[in-house]
């Protein structure tokens, strides 16, 4: 486990500190605000509604529930584990590049935007794959940038991240998973 822990720490100063540019500095900071993402949200719940009817407000409806999933899953583990971020952390926080107005109080493991953004990209590309074919990868893309963008920042490790991903990928395959068994997203006949 120490040898893990000192990967991660180790990973975390390059992603954080020697892997870095001025773009990405105001790049990254920015992917990470929910915000930005709000209009990918609103596109899909048109989408699935003008395409699928009365099967994509249920689709809505197991998007939330698996973002909800997701965040609390988080939080149970943040405060199991109790993870210093590395911004707080009062060993290492003078060598880290903090690029967000604060660092949260809440523990580090695991990342809730991980956990979240994972989550809702395996729901989407299990439920929308059949649709939208290939181009499903590119929530998994998103969810990355966004994952990166939280060591980058300075206010999670890199473990941290994959834990969270690995939740939220859980909760979307459970999720998209009874979505597909018992709902499924067909074109509505009275469209």
């Amino acid at each position: 486990m120490e040898n893990l822990l000192t990967w991660d720490l180790k990973l975390f100063f390059y992603i954080n500190g020697k892997w870095n540019n001025g773009f990405l500095d105001f790049l990254l900071p920015w992917l990470r605000e929910p915000y930005l993402w709000a209009p990918l949200y609103l596109f899909l719940a048109i989408f699935v509604i003008y395409n699928f009817g009365w099967r994509g407000f249920f689709w809505i409806v197991l998007f939330i529930v698996t973002f909800a999933i997701t965040d609390q899953a988080s939080m149970f583990f943040k405060d199991a584990v109790a993870r210093l971020r590395p911004c707080r952390d009062p060993l290492i926080a003078p060598y880290v590049r903090v690029l967000v107005n604060y660092c949260p109080q809440s523990g580090s493991f695991t990342s809730s935007h991980a956990a979240n953004h994972f989550g809702l990209a395996m729901f989407s590309f299990i439920t929308l794959r059949p649709r939208i074919g290939k181009w499903a990868w590119l929530f998994f893309l998103w969810a990355a940038v966004i994952c990166y963008s939280q060591v980058y920042v300075g206010v999670h490790y890199p473990l941290d991240v994959v834990g969270g991903a690995l939740l939220g990928m859980l909760a979307g395959l459970l999720s998209g998973g009874f979505f597909q068994r018992r709902i499924r997203l067909e074109l509505d006949k009275t469209t």
